[in-house]
């Protein structure tokens, strides 16, 4: 990589960091991707920021109307009086002739005639950037591949001559294989945007820069999504590139019989997985923790994607976590996620915001299966997890998430392993004493550190959280449904002033 080479900003921030500053200057760039994947906006946004720096830009549309191009800038809140449009639609005004005369269609003019009328308009607007929309006409026009491949050739040399940093953008329509490889060789970059259909839910789109000399790029593809404003796109997470300096020290959840299961707490900078069937008090227990560092004024924050966030709130306030003053005074934030409507990227995104704006020291996942429905393939899941947990633990953010398993008795699954990658793991579960349903923690995993190997009865009641003594008397414990036959003692009873 040449350090001497200019770069531009392309108006889009998440762009220019995935291209690790912007474009090279005065160079000639493919902009390619199927109908609706976002190629006009990003094209609008670049001619958009020649604007903002002072200087003058060119849009040539031959495959839309001004009119056409006016809507999608006006989605947008933006107009196109900042910058020169040339429509080929309607080439009668640039040929000299009447209003009332019949429209020039581009398929009715020769390729040479339509590529005089762009060189024409870019020496009389004198442009620093420049947008061809797009070579799919073109193509129609040259009718013969040959003859197209020349003057696109004979175009990138007419441009090379100006000192202007052009963009051509393809749909890829008339393309046998989706891609022009011709045309990847004769571009100094190629930037590819894609249109996922799911399913169910929203299309999910993505970008890929294939090529671009001079420039170390993040290569891969990074997930967007088209918002009024422009592209949101959101470059992939790398953790390694995310290393700060802190304390190792246990967090506490405010309740010691728990902490004592991992001989003080979970240590800052790793990530807990609290797993079990539903209704054994998963989330309680996040929710004890969240309550703990808000305490200690420190910001938190809880991804929900299964409960509804009235639910939540009122279930912690019947166990005595009054969360809402927290959520008033900004310490704690609780965000609903429709896992439909959002890509895997942009979650992250947002992760990363709230650590680095909020500077978050706690983030809770509720719960993982929520956050696989994002996904569109299991092992996506798994690889931007463990890249997202991985960018947290060098944070020194703890991490809690919750991952519930199938069944609620007997030999209990989960739909997605993921243990490995935590630190920490705690397992609850239900048992049966002296007839009636209980519930049992223990920890089974804790790579930072010592942990109890003690099964201890979990109750949560209108004062909290309550851990028992350890139960050293099961029978049945392999079969899934454990049933405890020792003394009653240890067992937790009402307290006196519970309701």
């Amino acid at each position: 990589m040449n350090d001497a080479v200019q770069t531009i900003s392309t108006g889009n921030a998440g762009l220019d960091i995935i291209l690790k500053g912007g474009l090279p200057k005065d160079r000639l760039y493919l902009l390619e991707g199927a109908p609706g994947s976002g190629k006009t906006t990003l094209s609008l946004q670049f001619l958009r920021e020649s604007v903002r720096v002072g200087e003058t830009a060119l849009y040539v549309t031959l495959s839309e109307t001004k009119d056409e191009l006016a809507v999608v800038a006006r989605s947008h809140g933006w107009d196109l009086d900042d910058f020169d449009v040339l429509e080929l639609s309607a080439v009668e005004d640039l040929l000299g002739g009447e209003r009332d005369q019949s429209i020039l269609h581009p398929w009715e003019l020769e390729l040479g005639e339509t590529v005089k009328l762009i060189k024409a308009e870019v020496e009389r607007v004198k442009p620093s950037r420049v947008v061809l929309d797009s070579l799919s006409e073109m193509r129609l026009l040259a009718q013969d591949p040959l003859r197209y491949r020349r003057q696109v050739l004979a175009l990138k040399q007419y441009f090379a001559k100006l000192n202007l940093t052009v963009i051509l953008v393809d749909d890829l329509s008339a393309t046998e294989h989706g891609q022009d490889t011709h045309l990847h060789s004769l571009c100094h970059g190629v930037i590819t945007l894609e249109r996922l259909t799911l399913d169910f839910g929203a299309a999910r789109r993505r970008l890929q820069v294939q090529k671009m000399r001079s420039v170390d790029f993040f290569a891969g593809f990074h997930d967007f999504a088209i918002r009024r404003g422009g592209l949101d796109i959101y470059p992939r997470l790398i953790a390694a590139d995310h290393q700060v300096d802190f304390t190792s020290e246990h967090v506490t959840s405010g309740v010691p019989e728990l902490d004592a299961l991992l001989s003080g707490g979970p240590l800052r900078g790793t990530c807990t997985l609290l797993t079990g069937p539903a209704g054994t008090g998963k989330t309680t227990i996040a929710l004890q923790y969240l309550f703990a560092a808000c305490e200690r004024g420190e910001a938190s924050t809880l991804y929900e994607f299964d409960e509804r966030i009235g639910t939540l709130m009122t279930r912690a306030q019947a166990f005595g976590l009054d969360l809402q003053k927290y959520v008033d005074s900004g310490c704690l934030l609780i965000e609903q996620i429709n896992p439909a409507e959002m890509s895997p990227g942009e979650f992250a995104h947002r992760v990363r915001q709230q650590v680095a704006e909020r500077n978050a020291r706690m983030i809770v996942i509720d719960s993982l299966n929520g956050y696989m429905a994002a996904m569109p393939q299991e092992q996506q899941l798994i690889l931007q997890m463990h890249e997202l947990l991985s960018y947290l633990s060098h944070q020194g953010v703890l991490t809690l998430l919750i991952n519930p398993q199938q069944g609620l008795l007997g030999s209990m699954a989960t739909n997605l392993n993921i243990s490995y990658i935590a630190d920490a793991v705690v397992l609850l579960r239900f048992f049966e004493a002296e007839g009636r349903i209980r519930k049992a923690i223990s920890v089974i995993k804790n790579r930072a550190g010592r942990h109890e190997d003690t099964i201890r009865e979990f109750r949560v009641d209108a004062q909290g959280v309550r851990v028992g003594e350890p139960l050293i008397n099961f029978r049945g414990v392999l079969t899934g449904t454990p049933e405890y036959v020792g003394k009653p003692h240890p067992l937790l009873e009402d307290r006196q002033d519970d309701a």
